[in-house]
């Protein structure tokens, strides 16, 4: 990972240039910079970041609705509107998703399919920091509607990162009652802060026994760490009945092993989400704007544009940091 100065591309039909107040680190950009590739979002070489926040600098002259200085948030894809999958409401799915990326810099340009389907006006009180995580709370919206999560279920999270972390601030906004399976002290008191109870994590033998022999089950499991042993352990932890959602995606090529019987005779169902639609980009940013979620509760470190390389070196060898402020202008 290298910082440059690049020259500002001139806005073709249709877009906008908007001016990055705020960037957040990402977990699918670690697992970009420690893998090399994400088959459906970037191929490095390619410029990084997602979630992000910021003002119209500059507007193309047919762009109707929008003029400089408007406050925005942006969602990293756009969906073809066409497709079979977007006629099925299955916007994630679409065979044709745009993706952006690019917000570690000072500005980006914000293509016209995006300003049409998910550039959203922010109100003039709310933070821009609170605003970038709008892309990544709405594949949690998704991964909870998914899940069908109501009030009064008994919630297991595994995984306290930043995605496991909003998935705690909306089931309990939901009424759920909460647990988290995780890792690293700041994120575990952040859990325990957003209301959930901690469990030892299941991501050694070790812990998983230990929360099978107290016999508790839940109603719905949420995995979000992305690796096989903890999608096997979820589908061991949820009751008869019950609902598992693989949110955190695994590396490619690899494989699960489930014992059918369990599957079958305890009427399991088994989810899988993946990113967001339109709908749940907005629905984030009603959260966001409610107080339901805010950066104070993930955002826990700061960082210059220049010191990326070193932040990311340091999230590979094992930072716990929630999420990172990344400051673009210095």
């Amino acid at each position: 990972m290298q910082v440059e100065h690049v020259p500002s591309p001139p806005l073709q039909a249709g877009e906008v240039r908007v001016q990055i107040e705020a960037a957040l680190t990402c977990g699918t950009d670690l697992k970009v910079f420690k893998r090399g590739y994400h088959a459906k979002m970037l191929i490095p070489p390619t410029r990084f970041g997602h979630e992000f926040s910021g003002a119209i600098a500059e507007v193309a002259p047919e762009v109707a609705g929008w003029r400089v200085g408007d406050r925005v948030a942006v969602a990293n894809s756009a969906p073809c509107g066409q497709c079979f999958y977007c006629h099925q409401r299955q916007e994630n799915l679409c065979d044709d998703l745009l993706f952006l990326n690019g917000a570690y810099a000072r500005s980006i340009v914000v293509p016209a399919r995006i300003v049409q389907k998910n550039l959203l006006r922010l109100k003039p009180e709310t933070d821009f920091a609170d605003a970038a995580l709008v892309e990544p709370l709405a594949c949690v919206v998704l991964g909870v509607e998914d899940a069908q999560l109501r009030a009064g279920q008994r919630v297991l999270v595994i995984g306290a990162g930043p995605i496991g972390l909003m998935f705690v601030a909306l089931a309990k906004h939901l009424g759920c009652q909460v647990s988290v399976a995780g890792r690293g002290k700041k994120r575990l008191e952040t859990a325990q802060r957003l209301g959930a109870d901690l469990l030892p994590s299941i991501e050694g033998p070790a812990g998983l026994e230990a929360v099978l022999a107290s016999g508790t089950r839940f109603d719905a499991v949420i995995e979000a760490v992305g690796k096989p042993e903890t999608w096997a352990a979820a589908v061991r932890l949820v009751r008869k009945g019950g609902t598992v959602n693989f949110f955190g995606g695994c590396p490619a090529g690899t494989t699960l092993t489930l014992d059918t019987s369990l599957i079958h005779y305890a009427n399991l169902t088994l989810r899988a989400s993946f990113h967001h639609t339109p709908r749940t980009v907005r629905r984030a940013l009603e959260f966001i704007e409610a107080g339901v979620v805010r950066a104070d509760d993930f955002v826990d470190g700061e960082c210059a544009l220049s010191e990326l390389p070193l932040l990311f070196r340091s999230m590979a060898a094992g930072n716990r940091a929630v999420k990172t402020l990344v400051r673009v202008r210095e």
